[in-house]
């Protein structure tokens, strides 16, 4: 399986080196600007949603290094995960004339009201990573297949505890995303398309009962009200038997959860902690993975998303056509939003040294090797 993977990471770059090219000539130099977008120059706004999670860091930072290196200037503001803090600075990118938004949403249904204040100001959107709902004013969205990283989540947890040997029965509590979040959804239900059939057959079992998304959802992605969750179902209904595995959509989740199992006496060699999935190879995790603790997390390589909604935007401005290759599957309740999708990949000890270090999105010394 990770064989496959890998082999993704590198057509997932190839793709991005032929995107890269439409902005750049082989020499390296800057080709004239087309008139039909007009050209390029001016600002481009970006609007995060927070710097408590550092993927949302590394993906601003990212993004203002690529459009600078085209000739960009950029305005990139964090909303501190408050919608009316990414609304008023969504605004002010209008008023001072940025010429291309690139929003990752605090709450996906929210920006109604001001894109259509940047659709009447001849501002085009790139929903980024995160899709925007409920407006007809988003043009592309640049983001990784969503499903795929549930889909990985819940084939680990059923591969590490082997259930397609025929183990089991194990206990299992489910962990989802935020609700505000668009993605939320098509995490969980990855997981659930590989989990769900152990659930029914009683190899896997949920002894909370709590198996539907809106039960098992974490506002904001909080690991603090991740880990509040965890202490309650642990002192519910585990007063007898163990958790075997948990899932967890997110790194910051991951934390809160290990944590309140630790409060219980997991982690030692009577009572091993259960297999915990996360998202985003944030280091702080990738660190517990090596230590043994967290299990495994789904790496997402913001280097390359950031490169796909450069080259959008780009392609925008300088009178060219953005490259996607999904047009069906991201319907925000009004139009379907054309995007890129990139691959997400697994990765847990067996593999980090080869996909983050080796591939240049961690230092040896960045993990204590």
């Amino acid at each position: 399986m990770r064989t496959i993977h890998l082999g993704r990471i590198a057509l997932g770059a190839a793709v991005l080196l032929s995107l890269a090219a439409c902005g750049q000539s082989e020499s390296g130099a800057k080709p004239a600007a087309s008139q039909a977008g007009g050209g390029k120059g001016g600002t481009i706004g970006i609007a995060m949603p927070t710097k408590s999670s550092e993927r949302w860091i590394a993906d601003g930072d990212n993004m203002v290094k690529q459009f600078q290196a085209l000739g960009y200037k950029t305005d990139l503001q964090y909303g501190d995960n408050v919608v009316e803090n990414q609304v008023s600075q969504i605004e002010n990118m209008i008023t001072k004339g940025d010429r291309v938004l690139v929003v990752a949403a605090i709450d996906g249904s929210s920006l109604t009201d001001v894109l259509q204040k940047a659709a009447d100001a001849g501002i085009r959107v790139i929903s980024y990573d995160r899709l925007i709902r409920g407006t007809a004013h988003v043009d592309y969205y640049a983001t990784f297949d969503n499903y795929k990283v549930g889909v990985l989540q819940g084939s680990y947890i059923v591969d590490r505890l082997g259930l397609k040997d025929g183990k089991g029965p194990f206990n299992l509590e489910l962990f989802g995303g935020s609700p505000d979040d668009n993605n939320s959804g098509f995490f969980f239900n990855g997981a659930m398309s590989v989990l769900q059939p152990y659930i029914s057959s009683g190899k896997l079992v949920v002894k909370s009962g709590q198996t539907k998304f809106d039960q098992a959802a974490t506002l904001r992605w909080d690991g603090g009200v991740a880990q509040s969750r965890m202490d309650n179902l642990l002192s519910k209904s585990y007063t007898s038997g163990r958790v075997d595995a948990v899932l967890s959509p997110y790194d910051g989740i991951s934390i809160g959860v290990l944590s309140a199992l630790k409060g219980v006496g997991y982690g030692t060699s009577g009572k091993p902690l259960p297999v915990v999935t996360g998202q985003d190879a944030e280091l702080a995790s990738v660190k517990s993975i090596i230590a043994g603790e967290q299990t495994q997390t789904v790496y997402k390589d913001t280097r390359q998303l950031a490169k796909v909604a450069v080259q959008m935007a780009n392609a925008l401005l300088t009178g060219g056509t953005p490259e996607v290759n999904d047009s069906k599957q991201y319907n925000n309740g009004v139009k379907v939003v054309p995007a890129y999708l990139l691959q997400p990949v697994s990765v847990d000890k067996a593999n980090y040294k080869k996909v983050l270090v080796d591939g240049g999105y961690y230092t040896a010394a960045q993990l204590g090797g």
